[in-house]
């Protein structure tokens, strides 16, 4: 699994700012699930420098920053409009640029020029200039036919130029650059004079020291901008003193960050590949259903995009560990997924690490509480022959879970041991139950096939 060097640039970055590690990994996340990361801190948490850090070691890819505000305009982001695309007659820079037909007659033209410089008298090379220049001429009329007439835009170094974005405040931006950023942070688009365009932008990074408040009607608007930021890390002020202590004499004895790990765009997006390739288990679906059902429970809102939208993120947990398939473990890093204001944060955290720690273990106890409730409603039942019916329903409905739940788990998981332990004691309730009532045990296998051919 070819993870080895984004790893190594997480610890570089790790090196170079004390406490980020939640952070970091965050960063690498959205890089390689092509989602979006919103960082909320106060002042001075090296928030944007652990951006900038890890980001400029992706070799090849083209980077675009602004701090945000409110006299931020379009242009500034998506670019301007070159005003040569108006002028009759006219060639916007970008589709002379892009012609190879245009620049070679240019570069013939150069050359004819460079000649005649070195022998201004010879009129054989003076021709050789003025026919160039007519061929470029005649040229550049025939792409204003063709291809003048329609509004281009600069778009060099901005958005539509740019694999990383980093909008710093984000929450400062006029009502002007909401939809166009509300597009591209979803859609990976741009539309100018009508024409939509896909921008090449892997992910948008913002920071900010305040999470605006929705219920104002002033701020409501920017409510969209927050939910299309798919991870979400609260910062902290440096906590170890002994981390704290190391960075000082980082900063005082070194002064520059030396940069030795780095990672290719091309291999970065050869990576993206490989986590979409990491198998999802049907177990985790289970699980995921269960956390978002805690989560209802504890009024945490968790749209259908987030829900659906899971996997991904695991999956490129699932990559940074080393494997090729996700396991409730990997499921702990929602935790920078769910949470929606600060204060929720903790509960999540305790539903993830309840639920995906030990989630096969948690399950088998909630199905061995329902045996158990099945035996003692048998037990106390007066007619027991006919309890031994319901009975018999039940503890097939269990033995079904468990046997789905063994299946699902992969080989050497140190959980089917318990899901068999459980089929065992499903067989001693069935056995003891029969001998209760003097009828000839049957196994719940049996029973199961039994039932199958029924159907």
């Amino acid at each position: 699994m070819g993870n080895e060097k984004i790893l190594k640039v997480m610890a570089e970055v790790n090196a170079a700012v004390c406490e980020r590690e939640e952070l970091v990994r965050c960063i690498a996340l959205c890089l390689l699930t092509r989602r979006n990361l919103f960082v909320l801190g106060d002042v001075g948490q090296a928030k944007s420098y652990a951006i900038d850090q890890f980001c400029r070691r992706i070799t090849g890819a083209k980077q675009f920053s602004t701090l945000m505000s409110k006299q931020t305009d379009e242009e500034q982001l998506f670019g301007r409009l070159d005003l040569a695309s108006l002028i009759p007659g006219h060639v916007p820079k970008s589709v002379t640029e892009s012609d190879p037909t245009y620049r070679q007659i240019r570069s013939d033209l150069e050359k004819a020029l460079e000649f005649f410089r070195n022998d201004p008298g010879n009129t054989v090379l003076s021709e050789n200039v003025k026919k160039e220049q007519e061929a470029l001429e005649i040229y550049e009329k025939g792409l204003a036919l063709s291809l003048g007439g329609n509004p281009e835009y600069i778009t060099a170094g901005k958005i539509p130029d740019s694999n990383i974005v980093m909008l710093d405040e984000l929450f400062k931006s006029n009502e002007g650059v909401l939809n166009s950023l509300l597009k591209a942070l979803n859609e990976r688009v741009y539309t100018n004079e009508g024409r939509t365009e896909k921008i090449p932008v892997i992910s948008f990074f913002s920071a900010s020291n305040e999470i605006p408040d929705f219920r104002n009607p002033e701020e409501k608007i920017l409510k969209a901008l927050y939910d299309r930021f798919d991870l979400k890390v609260k910062t902290e002020y440096v906590k170890e003193k002994s981390n704290r202590m190391a960075m000082l004499r980082h900063k005082q004895q070194n002064g520059g960050e030396s940069v030795n790990a780095y990672i290719s765009l091309t291999e970065l997006e050869e990576m993206q590949k490989e986590v979409k390739n990491v198998k999802i288990p049907d177990s985790i679906n289970e699980v995921m259903d269960a956390v978002l059902l805690e989560l209802r429970k504890k009024e945490i809102a968790v749209s259908d995009r987030s829900f659906f939208g899971f996997g991904s993120i695991v999956q490129a947990e699932a990559f940074l560990n080393g494997r090729d398939e996700v396991i409730p473990k990997d499921m702990l890093v929602l935790k920078n997924y769910l949470w929606n204001k600060p204060e929720e944060i903790s509960t999540v955290s305790q539903i993830l690490e309840r639920l995906c720690e030990n989630p096969i273990g948690d399950r088998i106890k909630e199905l061995t509480a329902k045996a158990l409730a099945a035996r003692d409603a048998f037990s106390s039942a007066a007619d027991r022959n006919r309890a031994l019916i319901k009975l018999k329903t039940d503890l097939l409905t269990l033995y079904d879970e468990a046997t789905a739940i063994k299946d699902n788990l992969p080989d050497g998981d140190a959980a089917i041991s318990g899901a068999y332990s459980f089929i065992g004691t499903l067989e001693d309730i069935s056995r003891d139950a029969y001998s209760k009532t003097g009828f000839t045990y049957v196994s719940l296998p049996e029973l199961k096939a039994y039932q199958n051919l029924q159907i």
